[in-house]
């Protein structure tokens, strides 16, 4: 059972497995199926064990994760799914990548995809249009992103768990953010962007620019702040159907997610095709530094994850220039 588990340093530095998994090896979900533990994963069964609540009004303080040596163990994850929680809530990549990739490198190489042909309707005895997939002719490095908080656990032992996470998810988002930028960099690098129609940013420009992708499917554009304001002050944008915002997702009339980037640089807005447009390659999960952590002498907190970007489709995304 999930009480009788000895917990040590050593469970991180299993190779292939995060502590999480780790943990599960040794305390599988499966046993709780009919309990009231059902839904909890190995490392919130842990907290449960020792009693740490992390959120809420009644949340513990720093130092409940001190109180024991086996309790400290459970510290570093805590401190990587805060992280990780703020990164995925700034991240825009859930409304743009087709597909999320692991590798075990340094680099990677990204499919491309190519089709010829017009049509797939052969007549007798006619050519078979063809679909091509090939590696990338060069490699990519994988860039690493990471963020150090200082922050000695003198300061921080008595601050209750429910506002160090707030401190947590903000360097995450921070990361997050940078994230986003470099994204945008890689996907749109090579591209000509279409230009305005007039002077001035206006509806009509915003569906040529959605015509544009031609036989893709505009899914998601992102644009900065500025540009989303004009978007949003838009005539047109009053006539969409339903509550267009939603749980705070903002769409045109004709279906594309508009994704606010304060980092997009260029002065460009970026159209994509979700479902078949960009591959992120991540380089493992978030780490951090866990030895150091396990002590309560810790005065620094690193975060760090690796990640890059490739395009798997030509004309799946498309740039605007937002300006004359």
């Amino acid at each position: 059972m999930y009480n009788t588990i000895k917990l040590e340093k050593g469970l991180y530095s299993i190779t292939g497995k995060t502590f999480t998994q780790a943990l599960a090896e040794l305390d599988p979900d499966a046993n709780y199926e009919n309990t009231e533990l059902k839904g909890l994963d190995a490392f919130e069964r842990q907290l449960k064990r020792f009693d740490i609540k992390v959120k809420g009004a009644n949340s513990d303080r720093v130092e409940k994760f001190f109180v024991s040596t086996e309790s400290a163990v459970l510290f570093p994850e805590y401190i990587r799914r805060t992280i990780k929680q703020g990164m995925d809530e700034a991240s825009i990549m859930g409304k743009v990548a087709a597909a999320v990739s692991y590798t075990d490198g340094v680099d990677f190489r990204g499919l491309n995809i190519s089709k010829s042909g017009s049509t797939d309707v052969v007549s007798e005895g006619g050519n078979v249009p063809i679909t091509t997939v090939r590696l990338s002719t060069s490699s990519k490095t994988l860039t690493k992103f990471a963020r150090r908080l200082n922050c000695s656990f003198e300061s921080v032992r008595k601050q209750k768990l429910e506002a160090f996470g707030v401190v947590l998810r903000n360097l995450g988002a921070t990361i997050s953010r940078d994230v986003n930028s470099f994204a945008m960099t890689e996907i749109t690098r090579g591209i000509t962007a279409q230009t305005l129609i007039g002077t001035e940013l206006t509806y009509a420009d915003l569906a040529a620019f959605w015509a544009s992708m031609g036989e893709f499917n505009m899914t998601t554009m992102i644009c900065t702040p500025d540009v989303m304001a004009k978007i949003l002050a838009m005539d047109e944008m009053k006539y969409c159907i339903g509550d267009y915002m939603a749980g705070g997702t903002v769409q045109t009339p004709y279906g594309v997610t508009l994704v606010k980037c304060p980092q997009l640089t260029g002065g460009i807005a970026v159209g994509i095709d979700q479902s078949s447009a960009v591959e992120m390659v991540l380089g493992g999960d978030v780490i951090v530094d866990y030895d150091k952590l396990i002590t309560n002498q810790c005065n620094e907190i690193v975060c760090s994850v690796l990640a890059g970007f490739s395009v798997l489709t030509s004309g799946a995304v498309k740039t605007l220039k937002t300006t004359k």
